[in-house]
């Protein structure tokens, strides 16, 4: 049988490789094999659309007869009528691929008897056969064929027509068919080769060889067709019919409980008058133990969760189709986690199935699942998470209001680093342009704070403290709720829920996780609350602490622009002198979440002309708040100006130019350390030198850290350990890591 080009549906192992069968009949035979009743039928082999010389013609005669054979009448006869459905399927699953033929062995003639018993059912059943027939097997011109439906349906759907009518339409049809080509063939093999054919010649068309090159499917992968017996949710007959889809398990949830949908008395049509799956229990107890029962075992066979389309004639319940249950990321936890319980899976098994960006997704807020949702406007998801706040397009106020506990959605054109002071105050950020590697989603994600960038369909007047998105005017005060993972920005204030990560499922799979982690991860904190949340998430430490980010704090910024702008050393270091409180004091909060963890702390990395305004009502502004002419801060700015800021003067050689800097940070950080390691919390600071690139550097650099520690130290009487280490991050540094692994205790990439 494995040499055939024709295979019985469920009838040797070769009948679920979709190598050999395509996707389609690969998946039928497993349903076969799982127990489940499915339309009877055959398969012919892929190998057979890239031959395409017909010799496979005497097989499908044979098989057409066996089928006859099983059902114990001919095609084409029979009250529901024995009839064909015709579908082509590739080796993969190809959305926009398949071409389906329904009802193919029915003729005018046995139409005519059927519709002595049936009229409504086998008129409208003659229709739909003549229309998939000649769009997928005749190639009749669309624009044929809607001339001829649109004589008869004057705006209406097949539904709607009356039995008369349905008379009428067919003769338009068979008209529109005979008017291009010989009439239909009265035989069911005829018919059938002929579908055959014609998806074979498809199978080489410009849209196929486009769709394979899209999915990555070879060139002479081949596509197979599958014929079945067709089921009639639609026969009226003395037992319940119907068609519906039904799910293992709840798709937003993951809860263990049959949902879906059914409608009585259809054939394929779920959406049209569609009740819940549960109206089936009511009208047949026996049917939805079946059901329930059909759904167990493919679970059991598929080790997953499933969505079963299934169709129901008079009484017998038949699985049409089956794939992995469509789920939110909270419901693919639960159902991992569920499946391992159930002995289905095993650990590993669930903890491959859950994707790393489904659970950054859970651990942020997300819009609540059935809230009124008026899109504003639509950009790209460059950080995951829902927050609503008043819109604000100066990142100024965006402080000034959270100061006041009034939550903002900072929208600019752009972002820079000027305006981080502004990103770290509102709730969440939307930017008219930028993509995925932007200044607002890089700092957005550091952040975590929901954003939305690259929204080219907004128009922001900045005097006028607005913005257009087609019709509607967004106005400085108005509420706004950005969902950072769909990309959308909703009217209003949209209802959000936060994340539960203490209890259930996700950390049962979060404590798997570590229990067969061979990497710790450290999280990315700038302060004391994002690094508690870190711990609270499991981190090991901190990875990264970017000190210039606790330099936009009000005060803060005012010192370093003093220092930036001091003429001689003794300005500089008082300027300094007010920074290292601020410093001290949030490298103590941070120190203290961490309780115990390491802690590694870049010393300041960006060139000191980003601390500086870029605006001229900035630069006035901050001129009078310093107290400095307006013509030294711009000869200043000009003085510091990079034409490459990343090679430029920046990281460890402004350490080196003005060692003050490096020197306050340093002392910040130890005399925090020192002061908790009295109180008796244990702290590992690990001090990073930035942008490293030749061995001198670190040298020079790594000696006043470790002598300002040292004497820090000494003043408290208490020791502390530490490392002293360097970021990898320019191309010099790769090729001499070697010697400057001499002078490092550790490197961060």
């Amino acid at each position: 049988m494995s040499g055939s080009t024709v295979h019985d549906l469920g009838s040797d192992g070769v009948a679920v490789d979709p190598v050999i069968v395509g996707f389609k009949a690969a998946s039928l035979g497993r349903m076969i094999g799982a127990g489940l009743r499915v339309p009877d039928g055959f398969t012919i082999a892929t190998r057979a659309s890239v031959a395409h010389d017909g010799s496979m013609d005497d097989e499908i005669r044979a098989a057409i007869g066996r089928l006859e054979a099983r059902a114990g009448r001919a095609v084409g006869s029979g009250a529901p009528p024995l009839l064909l459905a015709v579908r082509t399927s590739g080796p993969i699953a190809m959305p926009g691929a398949a071409a389906t033929v329904l009802g193919v062995g029915a003729t005018r003639a046995s139409v005519v008897r059927l519709a002595e018993a049936a009229p409504r059912f086998a008129w409208d059943l003659w229709c739909r056969f003549l229309t998939t027939y000649a769009e997928t097997v005749r190639d009749v011109h669309y624009t044929r064929l809607a001339k001829a439906r649109d004589g008869v349906l004057a705006g209406r759907g097949q539904g709607q027509l009356g039995v008369d009518e349905l008379v009428v339409l067919a003769d338009a049809l068979e008209d529109a068919i005979t008017d291009v080509g010989p009439p239909l063939p009265t035989d069911a093999a005829s018919q059938v080769l002929e579908a055959v054919h014609a998806a074979h010649r498809a199978y080489g068309s410009h849209g196929a060889r486009y769709l394979r090159k899209r999915s990555g499917v070879p060139e002479d992968s081949g596509v197979a067709v599958t014929v079945q017996t067709m089921v009639f949710g639609s026969w009226d007959g003395s037992g319940v019919s119907g068609s519906g889809v039904a799910r293992t398990r709840d798709p937003e949830t993951g809860a263990k409980a049959c949902s879906g949908a059914f409608s009585v008395g259809a054939t394929g049509e779920i959406a049209a008058g569609s009740t819940p799956l549960a109206t089936l229990r009511e009208l047949d107890a026996a049917l939805f133990s079946a059901l329930l029962d059909a759904g167990a075992a493919l679970e059991r066979s598929t080790k997953d969760a499933a969505e079963i389309e299934f169709t129901v004639e008079d009484g017998a319940l038949y699985v049409l189709e089956t794939r992995p249950l469509p789920r939110s990321p909270a419901a693919s936890v639960q159902i991992a986690v569920d499946l391992v319980s159930e002995g289905t899976i095993t650990i590993p098994d669930a903890l491959r199935r859950v994707e790393p960006a489904q659970l950054e997704t859970l651990l942020r807020p997300v819009v609540r699942p059935g809230s009124h949702r008026r899109v504003v406007c639509k950009g790209l998801e460059a950080s995951p998470g829902a927050a609503t706040g008043r819109v604000v397009f100066d990142p100024e106020d965006a402080v000034s209001w959270n100061e006041r506990n009034i939550p903002t959605v900072l929208v600019r054109v752009s972002t820079s680093q000027e305006g981080i002071q502004g990103m770290a105050a509102a709730v969440a950020v939307v930017t008219a342009r930028g993509g995925h590697t932007s200044h607002a989603a890089v700092a957005a994600r550091q952040m975590g704070k929901p954003c939305v960038v690259g929204c080219s369909d907004i128009q922001i007047d900045y005097s006028r403290e607005l913005f257009y998105a087609g019709d509607s005017v967004v106005r400085k005060g108005d509420w706004l709720t950005v969902d950072g993972s769909s990309g959308e920005v909703l009217e209003g204030q949209v209802e959000t829920s936060s994340p539960r990560v203490d209890t259930g499922a996700l950390n049962t799979l979060l404590r798997w996780a570590d229990s067969v982690a061979r990497l710790k991860v450290r999280v990315n904190a700038d302060n004391g609350a994002d690094a508690r949340k870190g711990r609270e998430f499991g981190a090991a430490g901190v990875g990264l602490c970017r000190t210039e980010h606790m330099f936009f704090q009000p005060e803060a910024l005012r010192a370093v622009r003093r220092m930036i702008l001091a003429n001689d050393a003794r300005a500089r270091q008082r300027a300094l002198s007010e920074l290292l409180p601020v410093q001290r004091r949030m490298f103590t909060d941070l120190f203290r979440a961490m309780a115990g963890e390491p802690v590694t702390i870049r010393l300041l990395d960006p060139p000191l002309q980003e601390f500086l305004p870029v605006r001229d009502e900035d630069i006035s502004a901050v001129s009078q708040d310093l107290g400095v002419r307006t013509e030294l801060l711009q000869a200043r700015m000009e003085q510091l100006a990079e034409a490459n800021p990343l090679l430029g003067h920046r990281g460890v050689r402004v350490g080196l130019t003005d060692p003050e800097v490096y020197r306050t940070q340093v002392r910040a950080i130890f005399e925090a350390a020192c002061a908790l390691q009295a109180e008796g919390v244990a702290v590992h600071p690990e001090v990073m030198i930035p942008l490293v690139s030749m061995t001198s550097e670190i040298e020079r650099a790594r000696a006043e850290v470790v002598e300002v520690a040292e004497a820090v130290m000494a003043e408290f009487r208490v020791r502390v350990t530490y490392a002293v280490g360097t970021m990898i991050e320019v191309p010099r540094a790769c090729l001499i890591a070697a010697d400057l692994a001499a002078c490092a205790d550790f490197f961060s990439f």
